[in-house]
């Protein structure tokens, strides 16, 4: 099956994000358009210029995702929702699941039509989103596991996670701590602990320490915010060739991912593409979960047989960071990063006009030390 997946510029400083569009071909000269994510209003807007001229008034998108509440993932899919048609929206609802939910919370007092009200206040961009499917009559569907969104079926998350990271995000009601542990799904951080960290790493000068091909210094453990673990994880099988889609997916996520993937049967590594979780940030991937995900080291100057793309802002230096990075190049990942530019990976599909062949990163013998 021909496809491209193409990464639009998102962001700036520590303003970071993601918006990706795939074209897909069903049928000789027939191709259908996803969009997962659309950064912020102008890649929203750049989006809609780039179907707008490739198709003209043909433009028809058949799926958009959006897989957290994140606004820096959000807020582009309000121009491509108002601009454009669309078939179907896949989006969580957030507050539609308060009457599930409404027990996870530290305050027994909570009726689901107050939490509802509380939750929904706090996410007008979602809101808005379902307001413009709503006004051009298209479908509103949840992505949880096994649903198949084109050529592209969900890993993560489950209904049943999904609702139990709900409580834990930073704009919902203070969760029943205890409860939840019971449960088994708690990511024993604080909610305020992440309202600012990729901004912090990204604004601090970092130290740098050696790192050899031998010597990995990516820890174990890492936790990223509950809204991050939410992420919808895409995995796209083209014929022979898979795409695997992860936006902010942390540990917890890409390790549910695995599951579900072995319990559906599906083939995962080697990938084709495989987007690096959070742009790069350490605290969403480990050397164990690498190791599961994409497959264990492989010696040095072996070829690259997979590849990954990491989406950063123009002028954020420090991210993808580079241990990140050569976690994945130790494991026979080509790595990229857009760094301000469009990328596009493809299969058989022709270069774009003034399109140039992006070059990958290296193998960096500093990277930048732990706080």
């Amino acid at each position: 099956m021909n496809f491209d997946v193409e990464f639009f510029p998102v962001g700036e400083g520590s303003r970071a994000g993601d918006a990706i569009v795939v074209n897909y071909e069903v049928a000789p000269n027939d191709f259908r358009i996803m969009v997962v994510d659309g950064g912020t209003d102008s890649s929203g807007e750049a989006i809609v210029e780039h179907l707008r001229g490739l198709y003209g008034e043909r433009v028809f998108i058949s799926d958009v995702v959006s897989t957290h509440p994140d606004t820096d993932h959000s807020c582009g899919l309000r121009a491509v929702l108002r601009e454009l048609p669309v078939q179907r929206l896949w989006v969580h609802g957030l507050w539609s699941h308060a009457g599930e939910i409404v027990g996870l919370f530290e305050d027994s007092r909570w009726t689901p039509d107050g939490l509802e009200r509380v939750i929904k206040a706090e996410y007008p961009v979602i809101e808005e989103l379902l307001s413009l499917a709503q006004a051009q009559g298209t479908e509103v569907k949840e992505p949880f596991v096994g649903d198949a969104i084109g050529p592209f079926t969900v890993l993560s998350p489950t209904r049943g996670t999904y609702q139990h990271l709900l409580p834990q995000f930073r704009k919902t009601p203070a969760a029943n701590v205890e409860l939840l542990k019971d449960r088994g799904i708690w990511l024993d951080a604080p909610k305020g602990l992440f309202a600012s960290l990729f901004e912090k790493a990204a604004s601090t000068a970092a130290r740098f320490v050696p790192e050899g091909w031998f010597g990995e210094r990516l820890r174990e453990g890492g936790i990223t915010a509950a809204e991050n673990e939410s992420s919808t994880v895409l995995l796209g099988i083209f014929g022979q060739q898979r795409v695997l889609l992860t936006a902010d997916a942390g540990c917890n996520a890409l390790t549910w991912a695995c599951d579900n993937a072995q319990a559906m049967c599906l083939p995962m590594a080697p990938f084709s593409l495989i987007q690096i979780p959070h742009h790069g940030s350490r605290r969403n991937v480990s050397p164990s979960v690498l190791d599961r995900l994409v497959g264990p080291m492989v010696m040095p100057g072996a070829r690259p047989t997979q590849m990954a793309v990491a989406s950063v802002p123009k002028d954020d230096s420090q991210h993808p960071r580079r241990m990140v990075t050569n976690a994945f190049a130790r494991r026979g990942v080509e790595v990229h990063k857009t760094q301000g530019i469009k990328w596009r990976g493809h299969c058989n599909m022709p270069p774009r006009p003034g399109e140039r062949e992006a070059e990958p990163m290296g193998f960096s013998e500093h990277v930048e030390d732990y706080d």
